[in-house]
Order: structure tokens, then sequence, then C-alpha cells
């Protein structure tokens, strides 16, 4: 097992705590945390509107945990004493009159305190504000902010600002749990631990580079806030922008937080702008239409959403960026992602160069450039795929071979999820994996142009039908550069 790290003891208070988010990602996370011995002491502290008991909560938290923990994991004892340090208190934080007595009852002043608002964005300024204002900030508290941060680069700024009026920088941790996954992580080590990588990184070496994070799910009943969002908003700006930053990134000077997010603000201010003339080249918009996933119908988007209207919401999104740099010059990045896709994956392929020259006669193989697939989900790990001779005598023949490295095949361990590495980094502070306000709008600024020159087209997003890869025309965005998208990793 991997060696556990402790943490200080700590309250946690979940507002939104009977939402999605909290019962399906959150609590698993916490329970896991504490069977692994790193919340002795510690308690979760719910909050949300609804009127419950500490009994009525945990009830639920149980129901949640048997549903979204792994059955080998479901310890009866643990959950029990996980339970006991569950407590839930009845609140509006948002507004004038609300009782704040309940929490005087349940945290402790000398306990790092993390506040995780699971709410629409628009209420985190004022939750921070009311916080304040009853004198529940300490100096040792932390305030997590899940993406995304706003609807545009106008917004982000009025919600950094707001919540700067209350927690400091080094206090204020905007969670991307993309970047708590262990691939993600491994990716630091796989370019600056390895000389053989880092110095194969560049545009001489490297013809493209692909992002791809695709789901089968449809609106899963969040369509009141997707279908304001849309799959740049609530993935490109801050997944896949993540993502690109660390494959595209200078190496830091350090492993320091702020060494790390200050390589990654130089990618996202070295992505190249798009005119307005430019977008409907560079990018892709579709939305689903009924189909078929694993061999059962789906309905369409618009069925899913319930509505008899049209929608201009974009379900799909494959575009083409550019980071302006010595090391990236000529090397495009190809980012695509949608929901109702063939398969959930997410994953970025580093595509090198193609042979100058061959020695070998040309039926002896088929030839594929080498390539690296870095795998996020759903089996988390990394295939260096080259070409190697088949064994065996009749002649000389090539084909491609994949150097696997699976990690938990490799190493034969359950690994932390993203949400439970992230959980632990708040409460030691550390925020090297967690967006610093510059990054969010960075990333707005390079994402609001697009987002504009949409707005201003007649034309609607692309149909596709569900189970497919997407319109034809994020094929064609890539093949008329005579690429291909990645096919899944065998």
């Amino acid at each position: 097992m991997p060696k556990i790290i402790p943490v200080a003891t700590f309250d946690c208070v979940v507002f939104g705590a009977t939402g999605d988010l909290t019962l399906r990602k959150l609590l698993p996370a916490l329970y896991y945390r504490f069977r692994d011995g790193q919340m002795p002491g510690s308690r979760v502290i719910g909050a949300a509107r609804s009127h419950l008991s500490d009994d009525d909560f945990r009830a639920r938290s149980l129901a949640a945990l048997q549903k979204h923990v792994c059955p080998d994991d479901q310890e009866p004892e643990t959950m029990r004493r996980f339970l006991a340090q569950l407590h839930y208190v009845q609140i509006d934080a948002v507004a004038p009159d609300a009782d704040w007595s309940g929490f005087n009852a349940v945290l402790d002043d000398d306990r790092v305190r993390v506040f995780y608002l699971a709410t629409s964005p628009d209420l985190y300024g004022p939750i921070c504000q009311a916080l304040s204002a009853r004198g529940l900030v300490t100096a040792k508290s932390r305030v997590v902010l899940e993406k995304p941060i706003g609807h545009d680069l106008d917004s982000a700024r009025a919600i950094i600002g707001e919540v700067a009026k209350v927690f400091t920088e080094a206090q204020t941790f905007r969670i991307d749990h993309f970047l708590g996954k262990e691939t993600v992580q491994n990716l630091l080590a796989l370019r600056f631990a390895n000389t053989i990588f880092e110095r194969l990184w560049h545009a001489d070496v490297i013809d493209h580079v692909q992002i791809t994070v695709s789901e089968t799910v449809g609106l899963e009943g969040r369509g009141g806030y997707y279908d304001k969002s849309g799959a740049l908003r609530d993935m490109v700006q801050n997944h896949l922008l993540q993502l690109l930053c660390l494959i595209a990134m200078e190496p830091p000077v350090s492993l320091d937080a702020d060494r790390v997010r200050d390589e990654k603000l130089k990618v996202l201010r070295a992505l190249k702008p798009m005119g307005p003339h430019e977008v409907a080249g560079l990018t892709v918009r579709g939305q689903y239409t009924q189909g078929a996933i694993d061999g059962k119908p789906v309905p369409g988007y618009l069925a899913d959403l319930g509505s008899d209207e049209v929608s201009s919401t974009e379900t799909f999104v494959a575009l083409k960026a550019e980071v302006r740099t010595w090391r990236w010059a000529n090397v495009p990045f190809y980012l695509r992602t949608g929901k109702r896709l063939p398969e959930k994956v997410s994953e970025i392929v580093i595509q090198f160069k193609a042979l100058p020259f061959s020695i070998f006669p040309r039926e002896a193989a088929e030839w594929h450039p080498n390539s690296l697939i870095i795998r996020l989900q759903p089996e988390e790990g990394m295939r260096l795929e080259m070409m190697t001779k088949d064994p065996g005598p009749g002649g000389l023949r090539l084909s491609p071979t994949g150097l696997d490295i699976r990690f938990e095949k490799t190493f034969g361990k359950r690994f932390p999820d993203a949400y439970e590495r992230l959980l632990m980094d708040t409460v030691r502070g550390n925020a090297t994996l967690f967006m610093r306000h510059d990054e969010v709008e960075a990333a707005w600024a390079w994402v609001e142009p697009i987002l504009e020159a949409w707005a201003a087209r007649p034309d609607q997003p692309r149909p596709y039908p569900a189970g497919s890869w997407g319109p034809t025309a994020a094929i064609a965005l890539i093949e008329r550069d005579g690429r291909t998208w990645h096919e899944k990793m065998e």
C-alpha cells in the first residue's frame, strides 16, 4: 500500500451536502481517507437547506457509500465509525436572516477548517461573505471552489474578487479533479524524472498531440446547469486546458506550488488566440441526437433536456490549438470532448513524427509512427507504441507493439481517487494541483472569443447520433491535416 502521510485534524464543512457531488464523490473519498487512518478525530459537517437531523444525514450518507464505494471496501464497523463523525446543519447560507448558530456547536477553532462549496458558482461570493460576517473564517481556514468559476471572463473575475475579500490566495483551492488523477501527476514524473522523454519533448520529434475526454452519459439530471454551460465551458475551459498545460509546460525550477503554476500560466498565455474568422475552421461543435450506447437506445439532447424548443448548447467540441513557443512551434494540439460518445475514456496521445527514411522493404510492415498514449480513465496507465520484429522464421516482418504500464496491474493495489488526494492536499495547504486565479482568467480569456464567434453565427451545433464519435466535421478537422484521431488503446 502507498505510504499514508498524516494530516492535521480538521473540520470539513460541505455546503450543498445533499447534492450529487457530495453523495457520489466527496463522501466516498472521505470514507476512504478515514479507513486508511488519515482522519482520526476529524469531522464532516454537511450544510444545506433541507430539513434533516444528524441521523437523517447519516442515513443518506450510508446509502451513498453503499452505492458508490467498492463492495470489497465496505467495512461495516469502519462505516459505522465514519458516519459517527458526520453532522448536519440546516441553513440557507445566503438568506439574510439565516441562523448560523448550529456551526458553533460542532466547529473547533483550533483545527484546520475546510469550507467546501459544492454549490452553484454564483453562490461562492455570498457564502464566503456570510462566513466572514459570522466570524467563522479563521487563520487555519481554507475554501474549496468547484469548477466552473463563472461562465465568462467577467463573471470569473467577479467571483474571484468576491472570494478574495474573505480568503487569501493561499487559502483558496480551485479544484479540478482531473489534476488529482494518478496518471496526470505521473506526467510530471514522466517528463522531469526521465531524460529519455524530456529530450524528445519538442517540435523536432513530436508531430502532434491529441487530448480526448469522452463520456457515454447524457445530462444525468443536470440539464438546468448544462444547457446554460455547454461542453466548452464545462470541460475545455478547465479540464482539457489543464491537461494541455501539463503536456506543454517548461520544467519548473521546483515542485513548489507557485513555480509549477507559473509554468502552466505561461502555456495558457502562449495559446494562439482565435480570431472570429478562424473559429469556424478551427473548431467543431455538436449536439447529440437519439442513438444507441452499448446496444441500448438512448434519447437525444432535447429529449434529455425535456424541451421541445431548439437549443444551441453544444454537447461536443473538437478544436485545434497552437502553443506559440519554440518548443511547440508548428505542433498542433487537437482537443475533443463530448457526451453520448461510444465509450468513456480520457487519454492524451503524444504522436511522434514518422521515419524520415526506412531501410526496410515496403512490404515488411504496415508502418505506424511511434506514439505515447497516456490513459487517465478507465484504466490509468501509459503505453509506448513502437515497431518490433514479429518472432519466428519466414522473413523479416514488423508490427506495432506496445510497452504497457497499467498502474493497478503493475503495482497491484488500489490508488486513491482524485478527490481523496485533493481533499487531503487542501488540509495540508498544498496548492500544487489546484488552479491559481490568474490561470482561471487566462483560460477564460482564450475560450471567450470562441464563445463569442459561435454566438454570432446563425447555424446550430452539428447533430451527431448518440454512440458515435461526434459530427463528421470533427473527423475532417484532423484529417485535412493528414492525421487521424487515435483509436482505443488495446
